[in-house]
């Protein structure tokens, strides 16, 4: 029997398309979703998927934000991924979303109201944006093909002890570490594919369009330049992770599901490899800025009343995340190194 050339090509690109995730690809760009994507995580995150040519040519990009309009500064930085006004208490927007870009592979929420104070004094808006029930709503309507990321926090731990493994208990001892514990259970229960994140303090560099908070090591910065005497705490224990290593993460586990498929249900602590206090945060600034370590004068967390209960040792065991991801967290003060030199140089 005669075989035409055509029909052998035919064939062999059918086969490879079966047999290479990669190459199934190229014949439709996967879907990302990041949800609250004008905030600090979440713009490095575009910027990330943005910069990369690889994720560039296989993701396409959207984004939630809650003010209207989104900052010119981040649309005109990320031109590619479409902005959607999301409400996520009521859960109005998502469905512009499905009409608009389409059903999503992934979904990374990085929204949360994560001010303890401010959860403390309106603990129902805590719960109605910290457990994300519009959101899951949404996805469910999608089936077991959309993996969701869900960012968590390290405040779900009661801050006893040191070095936290995932197994240990969650006993928060405030209203933001009771509303993130109970969004990760309303995910695990509710979502078929998802990798929850129980993020530590995030530092890094500033955003696109500059983010209303005040970020740890600017402020540190900004407050020993004077050459002004400053307390901080000497006792309450953090691993802070560079922003860099957590959108690194999450990359990872968007390509390992765009690749393999698989199910995922993942609960994970990611944090920086060093337990630090509040005053080795500010001595690694110094360190590196070249300020007078005289400046830090250490104190107890008790001498300021905050308005909220706040964990002691809340560092955590990252021995879990290394396994899974291959991704060795940046030390902090070589984090500090990085994070200055991007401020130097913006």
């Amino acid at each position: 029997m005669k075989v035409e050339a055509d029909d052998v090509v035919r064939n062999i690109s059918f086969s490879l398309s079966l047999s290479s995730p990669f190459l199934s690809l190229k014949m439709r760009k996967k879907r990302v979703v990041i949800v609250g994507g004008t905030g600090y995580l979440g713009q490095h995150l575009l910027q990330s998927f943005a910069d990369d040519p690889v994720a560039n040519s296989t993701f396409s990009l959207a984004f939630t934000h809650h003010s209207v309009p989104p900052p010119h500064a981040l649309l005109n930085a990320v031109p590619h991924a479409l902005p959607f006004h999301v409400d996520l208490r009521t859960g109005d927007g998502f469905s512009a979303i499905s009409d608009a870009f389409g059903q999503p592979d992934v979904v990374i929420n990085c929204a949360a109201l994560s001010v303890p104070r401010v959860c403390e004094v309106d603990p129902e808006a805590a719960m109605s944006v910290n457990v994300p029930t519009s959101l899951v709503k949404w996805l469910s309507s999608f089936g077991e093909s959309t993996l969701l990321i869900h960012l968590s926090t390290d405040q779900v731990y009661e801050g006893t002890k040191s070095f936290y493994k995932e197994e240990d208990e969650a006993v928060p001892v405030n209203v933001y570490g009771k509303s993130k514990v109970e969004g990760e259970r309303f995910v695990s229960k509710n979502c078929q594919n998802f990798a929850i994140l129980r993020s530590s303090i995030i530092y890094g560099p500033q955003t696109i369009s500059p983010v209303p908070k005040s970020l740890p090591i600017q402020w540190m910065d900004g407050v020993l330049a004077k050459g002004e005497t400053m307390n901080f705490f000497n006792d309450e224990f953090r691993c802070p992770v560079f922003v860099k290593d957590l959108v690194s993460i999450i990359q990872f586990l968007t390509n390992q599901w765009i690749s393999e498929g698989k199910q995922v249900q993942l609960l994970l602590n990611v944090g920086g490899p060093d337990r630090v206090s509040r005053v080795q945060m500010a001595e690694a600034v110094a360190l590196v800025r070249g300020y007078s370590t005289s400046l830090i004068k250490p104190v107890p967390s008790s001498s300021v009343d905050r308005g909220v209960k706040s964990p002691s040792d809340i560092s955590m065991d990252i021995g879990k995340l290394i396994q899974a991801t291959g991704i060795s967290p940046t030390p902090y003060t070589e984090g500090v190194k990085l994070t200055l030199v991007a401020e130097g140089s913006s």
